[in-house]
């Protein structure tokens, strides 16, 4: 890992905040939210700048601004939000030397809890005023950045399926899991797909190819230690399901919540720094990215990112406790 610059301390202990908020991240109330930072900001003397979506205007371009404002001013790139916009907004500061601050306002918050961020903004917030500079791992795929996982097949599958849910039924782990539930009822489709690592090669004939970079989320769907592990020591978890019918996918859908997905003989699990994936006859293929869905072109080139992220996280007095 390099060394944290001075300019990156000293932009992480008095620069200016650029906080790129989406308003759309869980349950919460923007305007509601937006005050109850700024007077955790105010009172801790800090400048700071909220960045909001306006007309055309999407999160990828205002992570951009943010960035652009934060190397002008030697200031801190703030995302509040889900996963999702936590991503977005580290694609676009990722290589600037810009520090990198969170207000975790999703549904699940991986990225956040992993770490022992608080999904309070208030006490979030402190972070962004006390925190230290850590250097926290990103993964990539053809270039794309994910903090959390990426993966092709059903997975990708079953969120564009909750998304829909969401929108009809609303945000909530129970509705997630149903519209789960209702995608492995119709999914039939299996990937055949050729992967490389470290020279070696294998052929591999999946639903899905899950890949991790979160070690929380590992733990908690029951991967095995060594490689949930994985991922603090510089590398990144594939999990592939072996062909199986559809009761038993529903089978390591309960596995995976309960924690004892590791468990399962359907699953095969492995570490690595950079993998190669090509799909038998397939020239694009649906890639999720943090909850994100986009097509990429084939090979797919799953690796660790060259350069870590400045994130800005709790002293070990100010950590909440993973859940």
């Amino acid at each position: 890992m390099p060394a944290i610059s001075i300019s990156a301390v000293q932009a992480a202990r008095t620069g200016p905040l650029f906080i790129v908020l989406n308003s759309g991240s869980g349950h919460r109330d923007a305007e509601e939210e937006k005050q109850i930072i700024s007077r955790v900001l105010q009172n801790g003397g800090r400048d700071f700048e909220f960045l909001q979506c306006e007309g055309n205007e999407s999160i990828d371009m205002l992570a951009m601004r943010a960035v652009e404002l934060a190397k002008a001013r030697q200031g801190v790139v703030v995302a509040a939000g889900g996963d999702g916009t936590i991503n977005t907004v580290a694609n676009a500061v990722l290589g600037s030397g810009c520090p990198f601050g969170v207000l975790p306002q999703g549904t699940f918050n991986y990225f956040g809890r992993d770490n022992a961020i608080s999904q309070d903004s208030s006490r979030a917030a402190h972070v962004l005023l006390s925190g230290r500079i850590s250097l926290v791992q990103a993964g990539k795929v053809n270039g794309r950045l994910f903090l959390v996982n990426a993966s092709v097949g059903l997975y990708p599958q079953i969120l564009e399926d909750r998304e829909a849910w969401k929108k009809q039924f609303g945000r909530s782990r129970f509705v997630a899991f149903m519209s789960g539930m209702a995608t492995l009822l119709q999914s039939r489709h299996q990937l055949r797909l050729r992967i490389e690592s470290s020279g070696q090669a294998m052929l591999l004939r999946t639903p899905t190819l899950f890949i991790g970079n979160n070690r929380l989320q590992l733990v908690q769907a029951g991967i095995d230690a060594e490689h949930a592990e994985a991922v603090a020591q510089g590398q990144l978890t594939a999990v592939a399901v072996r062909p199986i019918g559809t009761l038993a996918l529903f089978n390591l859908l309960l596995r995976g919540l309960l924690g004892r997905l590791g468990e399962a003989e359907n699953i095969r699990s492995f570490s690595f720094r950079r993998l190669t994936v090509e799909p038998h006859g397939m020239k694009r293929i649906k890639v999720a990215t943090d909850g994100e869905i986009a097509w990429m072109r084939v090979p797919l080139i799953f690796e660790v990112a060259p350069e870590p992220l400045l994130l800005l996280v709790p002293r070990p007095a100010d950590q909440v406790e993973i859940a």
